[in-house]
């Protein structure tokens, strides 16, 4: 279980994140989570986005249920547009390097099991990022219950979490009830503060409009509810990773060499442990010898043009079902070592992408970074980091950005595989392919290109 209380020091303090924590601490471990037995970890407004990377990766790598608290504000980056949760550094200019980017969050949870892994947040958006969640909802990924509220800037000062506070006064019974309980029940004792807030809660992470006995007038009562279902629990088509349009296959049989793509990709063996989740990976590890910060990042599925805006509702809602049972399967496969099943799933699935989108599809690209993950866990660097390179390639091919934060990643994690391959032969086979994309993508780090060089160096003198 992890708490994060995050919010700048200066003069762009929205919200006094922090505060919530020692009414949080009053709350034994095993009523926090839910579970008999419970690890906490509390990070109370943390510097480095990499170290709350580092913390989160490793809550997402337990096979237990999870329950991430979450406290703060969130303000755009300048440059991609993208929510960030701003952290104490934080400042309107450097969102981009001191803030924690949301799609890391999602990335790290997004293979878990939606039964074992639930959101609880109290967030302060700026006028931009408020603007951001209205218009485009809070994406947290398909398998990942959701519960709490996005306020928009206050005109008074520093505000409090006190959507947070109701949660953590209702645990200090000693009792925790199912969080959809729990939800409603905080939602009440801050009714007429939250009013005119973003009500979050069920499955599906992305979700628009008031929950069930919420607060009359929210902003969220006069919004469009998605397509493919409202907040009540019906997995968004919008999440990533849920497929939207796609149909799976069943008697597809095992896919190309070719690997299509999962919501974002992941590198392992970090110092925290596998990225992601129940299958811990798709999360970033740092990348030898190189510094600053890495995006675990995916392209936004909502992006106009998308299969899911298209796609009748129903056919969403299948795919979205088909897309979480194939990952709680995978998760499980891994679990039990049983990689070679794990994979085999994943590839059907990623045939039956490629046959129904192209090669190029979000659809087709999620499954190829799940496989490139399922490599990582198996302990095939080699094979893990030359898909990553497929997927950067397949990327910028079809007009992704350099800068892309799904480009990004790809390359981060195909470097960082490179880096663990023993076989020198297989290292030298690679290693120009991975130069010559980090000469188009440098990624965040600087020194990135550097590394691959002299490694490069040091491999054709052996």
């Amino acid at each position: 279980m992890l708490l994060l209380a995050a919010s700048p020091l200066g003069r762009g303090r929205l919200v006094d994140a922090a505060g919530v924590l020692p009414v949080l601490a009053a709350v034994a471990p095993s009523v926090l989570s839910g579970t008999d037995t419970a690890n906490v970890v509390e990070l109370a407004d943390p510097l480095e986005p990499q170290a709350v990377l580092t913390r989160l990766r490793a809550a997402a790598a337990s096979p237990g249920p999870l329950t991430v608290y979450v406290s703060g504000q969130l303000q755009l980056d300048r440059r991609q547009r993208l929510p960030h949760l701003a952290l104490a550094r934080t400042t309107a200019a450097t969102v981009r390097y001191t803030a924690l980017p949301w799609h890391w969050i999602r990335e790290e949870l997004r293979l878990r099991s939606a039964d074992r892994t639930a959101l609880v947040v109290d967030l302060h958006a700026d006028a931009e990022a408020w603007r951001h969640v209205v218009e485009r909802g809070l994406d947290c990924g398909p398998s990942t219950a959701v519960y709490g509220r996005v306020a928009p800037p206050g005109r008074r000062g520093v505000a409090e979490p006190s959507y947070m506070k109701a949660v953590a006064t209702l645990l200090r019974s000693g009792h925790r009830p199912p969080l959809e309980t729990l939800h409603q029940q905080a939602l009440g004792r801050v009714a007429e503060e939250i009013a005119g807030n973003l009500v979050l809660g069920g499955a599906g992470g992305f979700a628009l409009g008031a929950a069930p006995g919420s607060v009359p007038g929210s902003v969220a009562d006069s919004l469009p509810r998605p397509a493919s279902g409202a907040v009540s629990g019906a997995v968004s088509g919008f999440a990533p990773g849920s497929a939207p349009g796609f149909t799976a296959d069943p008697a597809a049989g095992s896919a190309s060499g070719y690997v299509p793509r999962p919501a974002a990709g992941s590198s392992p063996g970090s110092a925290a442990g596998p990225a992601h989740g129940s299958v811990p990976g798709l999360a970033q590890s740092p990348v030898p010898g190189s510094t600053d910060r890495s995006t675990p990042g995916s392209s936004d599925r909502s992006a106009p043009g998308s299969s899911a805006r298209s796609a009748p509702n129903s056919s969403v809602r299948s795919a979205a079902g088909s897309a979480v049972d194939a990952h709680a399967a995978i998760s499980a496969a891994v679990r039990a070592g049983r990689h070679g099943e794990a994979d085999t799933i994943a590839a059907r699935h990623e045939l039956a992408a490629v046959r129904a989108h192209g090669p190029a599809s979000e659809d087709a690209l999620h499954w190829s970074e799940v496989r490139a993950d399922l490599a990582m866990f198996a302990g095939d660097a080699a094979r893990s980091c030359r898909a990553w390179l497929d997927v950067a390639g397949v990327r910028l091919a079809a007009g992704q950005s350099v800068d892309a934060p799904a480009v990004e990643a790809a390359v981060d994690r195909a470097h960082h595989q490179w880096g663990r391959i023993e076989d020198a032969a297989r290292a030298r086979e690679l290693g120009p392919a991975l130069a010559e994309l980090r000469l188009r993508v440098p990624g965040r780090r600087s020194g990135a290109l550097e590394n691959v060089q002299r490694q490069l160096r040091q491999l054709q003198t052996q």
